[in-house]
This record gives C-alpha cells, sequence and structure tokens, in this order.
C-alpha cells in the first residue's frame, strides 16, 4: 500500500508562513492542516495571527477553531485530529500541507509521543505547595539546576510543565529532556516533504517587532477583555500564552502598556529563537528563505509527482 505524501511548511513565529503556505496550496490542489497549538482555540485571533476568514476562502483550512480556550488539547489529540484532517484531505483526492510551528505537534504526527514515566501524585502535590507558598520562579530555579535543557524549553510561567519536569526527575533520578532524547520513536507514517522557513535574525526580529505593534493595533488587547468577560480566566493554559498573558496583565493593571508591549516582544524573540533551535535538530528537511517562494514550490511539486508516478 502506497504512503500517503504530506508537504509540511514551517518556521519560526513571524518568519512569514501564512502568505506563502497559501501561495502554495493554491498551485498545488491543496488544503492546509493547522500546525500551530493556539490556532485551535475559537475567539483567540488577533494574538494568534490566525488565518482570516477571506485567506480561509481562498484555501480549505482544517484544525482552526476546533476547540474552547478553556479544552485542553495535547500532542496526543492533535495527532488524531491531524491523522483523521489528512485522510479528509486524500479522500477529496486533494494534497495535505501541514503549516504552522508547533514542533512538538508535528513531531508528534510523524513519529509519536515520548511514553512519559508514571506519575506521583505526592510528589507532584509537595511540587505545586512549593510554587504557591515560594513562586514558580522557585520550581523554574531548580529545574535549571537538574535539567537546564528542560529549563531552556519551558517558559518560567508554564507550570504544568515546570512541575512534570521535577516530577520526573524526583521519581527517576534522570533529567526528562534525557529520556526524551533517547527514545527511539517510531518511523513516519508519511511521505514528508519537510519545508522549514528562516531569516536572518536581525530580519526576523524586526518583523516581530512590526507584527507585535500590529496585533495590538488591531485589538489584542480589547480581544483578552472579550475573552475574560466570556469567562476565560488568565490561569487557563491558553490565556497564558505569549500575547494573551502579556495583555492580561497590562489590564490587570499590573504592567504597563509600554512594559507589556516590551516584554511581548522580547518573549516573542525568545520564543522564535526556541523554536529555531528545535527545528535544527530536524533530519532530512529542507531550509528555504521565504523570498524564496520559487524554490520552495519546485521542491513540493516535484515531492507530490513522485507520489502521482
Amino acid at each position: 500500500m502506497r504512503i500517503p505524501s504530506i508537504g509540511i511548511i514551517t518556521g519560526p513565529t513571524g518568519v512569514g508562513k501564512t502568505e506563502l503556505a497559501l501561495s502554495a496550496a493554491e498551485v498545488l490542489n491543496a488544503e492546509i492542516v493547522n500546525a500551530d497549538s493556539m490556532q485551535i482555540y475559537r475567539y483567540m485571533d488577533v494574538g494568534t495571527a490566525k488565518p482570516t476568514i477571506e485567506e480561509r476562502k481562498r484555501v480549505p483550512h482544517q484544525l482552526i477553531d476546533v476547540k474552547d480556550p478553556d479544552e485542553i488539547c495535547d500532542a496526543s489529540m492533535y495527532r488524531r485530529m491531524a491523522e483523521e484532517a489528512i485522510q479528509r484531505i486524500r479522500e477529496k483526492d486533494k494534497r495535505a500541507l501541514l503549516v504552522g510551528g508547533t514542533g512538538l505537534y508535528i513531531k508528534a504526527l510523524l513519529h509519536g509521543l515520548f511514553p512519559a514515566p508514571p506519575k506521583s501524585a505526592a510528589v507532584r502535590a509537595r511540587l505545586n505547595d512549593v510554587a504557591n507558598r515560594k513562586g514558580l520562579d522557585e520550581l523554574h530555579r531548580r529545574l535549571t539546576q537538574v535539567d537546564p535543557l528542560a529549563a531552556e524549553r519551558i517558559h518560567p510561567r508554564d507550570r504544568v510543565r515546570i512541575v512534570r519536569a521535577l516530577e520526573v526527575y524526583e521519581t527517576t533520578k534522570t533529567p526528562i529532556s534525557h529520556l526524551q532524547s533517547g527514545h527511539g520513536f517510531q518511523e513516519s507514517p508519511y511521505r514528508v516533504a519537510y519545508c522549514i522557513l528562516s531569516r536572518p535574525k536581525p530580519e526576523l526580529y524586526a518583523r516581530i517587532e512590526k507584527r507585535t505593534d500590529r496585533m495590538l493595533a488591531e485589538g489584542l488587547v480589547e480581544e483578552v477583555k472579550k475573552l475574560t468577560s466570556m469567562g476565560y480566566g488568565a490561569d487557563l493554559k491558553s490565556m497564558q500564552s505569549i500575547g494573551y498573558r502579556h495583555a492580561g496583565r497590562y489590564l490587570e493593571g499590573e504592567w504597563s502598556f509600554e512594559e507589556a508591549t516590551r516584554l511581548l516582544k522580547r518573549d516573542t524573540r525568545r520564543y522564535a529563537k526556541r523554536q529555531l533551535t528545535w527545528f535544527q535538530s530536524v533530519d532530512k528537511a529542507r531550509w528555504f528563505h521565504p523570498d524564496d517562494f520559487k524554490k520552495l514550490l519546485r521542491h513540493l511539486e516535484r515531492f507530490f509527482e513522485e507520489e502521482a508516478g
């Protein structure tokens, strides 16, 4: 049985994936499967740079607006949804393009998930108590000491992942990053053209600055205010993401608008840097500057023609 083929267009935030992917999909007779962990959420449009309604009319998109902000969606759930979306697209004799910057979701789809060690309710409760008494910074500091690689990957405010990483270390005496890197992930069930978009850092960071200003001008603060009025609290994982966390703290009076804007730009740059580090470890990927659209398109056309042949 022939292995299904999918194209992947990914890269750091702000690099220019959306317009390039739309243009490629139109030429390739493809539909887009979202691979951005935040664009799955309804009502979160401005802060996620979600494709507009007009863009989604140009090319059908799968896995956008499929969860409410208070619903959990992890890599395992994403994998199941993406597999079903790809199957639906192929049943229409169309091609599937996976587009987005959440590397973990892409890895989960292609190679499965790391089988995590058993959980310990007692250890987790003790760590959460430390976070409540001494603050999350104390737990992140401990994680930096025992597993600096995990600490680099996990945001200092991501309580769930920090606690889990420390829980794994305390129960196994092995850093979770070591366990993950040593896991032999399965062979991909797909033929893949893995395309990573990249720009020189000064160019990328300048785009991030402009995009942040544009999000704020287009109503990011108002979007967060509306989400709060709908009952979606600041403690939700979705509301702790980049942009939503910053606008929330401004609305709560913790930061001035200028400080929230500065920190949003800084944290977005740091996130883009972490994404680039992740993508550098991907085997058999091709890297493209977004301005090299014709080169990228030729690569994808040849890839899909091989399947047809």
